[in-house]
């Protein structure tokens, strides 16, 4: 299986290398035990977009593990910038990039098996990089499809952990129903999708679920209030019934990956008029206005 990995850049405790050659212990807690943290920064025509929040939310996601930051700010930006400028010379004859994902994973680090957090051990940290995939243009103009289902993962999805099964099971189930994603419900209310956070449209107000414990707060969550805000588009935070999700306006999903992307098809049922909203389509664009104008400010 190694040699089917590609030949893409990655750094690993401290090294430059490429990720068929990258090795960890399997005594790794991040292996063993899931006990470790990950971030996944958007990367736009080589500038990375909206560093400072994600580093924030990596900073809270290793503090609730109790694992001390290995890295300052400064380093882990100036890491991935390395990172980024040796994917574009990876490329045949020094070709542009286009957009990449910087994915960050911090693991408590190497110990025999024990529950009980170590202490004295040095944290492991891997970072790499990868072109990004957005939504293709069929999917822009119809908008996807989601299904429902119950939450039935753990009470701490505000840490970006990298126990993830619980995801995994969600998405498999939107994979074998044909959808782009599962949206989850716990106790009759929305929490939000497997890799998604998810948004509601009714009359003209965009609706989205409290920044708690059962929900990973995306960074998205405020870029999509301050276009929000520009645009005097009604923004409130609140718990969501299943009744008014299924009975939206409009509903869209927000990720690293999907921007922002309309959900046209719910469960077989169409969202609203099963087309993109006139919500989404203004989200969109105030999305595709803030990378311009990080591209303008980090170029200056």
């Amino acid at each position: 299986m190694m040699s089917t990995l590609p030949a893409l850049p990655c750094y690993l405790n401290g090294t430059f290398t490429l990720l068929p050659d990258a090795k960890i212990s399997v005594m790794d807690r991040g292996f063993i035990f899931g006990d470790g943290v990950y971030e996944v920064v958007p990367v736009y025509g080589g500038h990375l977009f909206r560093f400072a929040q994600h580093m924030a939310r990596l900073d809270r996601s290793l503090s609730e593990l109790r694992i001390a930051n290995p890295l300052t700010h400064a380093q882990w930006a100036a890491l991935a910038r390395q990172l980024i400028a040796n994917y574009v010379a990876s490329m045949p004859d020094g070709a542009p990039s286009g957009d990449q994902l910087i994915y960050i994973q911090i693991t408590r680090g190497v110990a025999m098996r024990d529950h009980v957090m170590p202490t004295d051990i040095t944290p492991t940290v891997f970072v790499m990089t990868n072109a990004m995939k957005l939504p293709n243009a069929a999917q822009r103009s119809h908008g996807v499809a989601c299904v429902t289902a119950d939450d039935f993962r753990w009470e701490k999805a505000h840490i970006k952990s990298t126990s993830l099964l619980g995801a995994v099971f969600a998405r498999q189930i939107s994979f074998d129903a044909g959808a782009v994603e599962t949206i989850m419900f716990r106790d009759g209310f929305m929490s939000e999708a497997a890799a998604s956070n998810v948004w509601v449209v009714k009359n003209g107000q965009v609706l989205g679920t409290p920044k708690d414990n059962l929900v990973l707060e995306g960074i998205r969550y405020g870029l999509i209030e301050a276009i929000c805000r520009a645009r005097d588009i009604p923004y409130a935070l609140r718990r969501l019934s299943r009744d008014e999700v299924l009975a939206a306006d409009e509903v869209i999903l927000s990720s690293a990956t999907k921007e922002v992307l309309a959900v046209t098809t719910l469960d077989g049922k169409p969202v609203g008029s099963g087309q993109p909203g006139p919500i989404y389509t203004q989200l969109f664009a105030g999305y595709q206005e803030a990378k311009a104008q990080a591209h303008q400010e980090s170029a200056a």
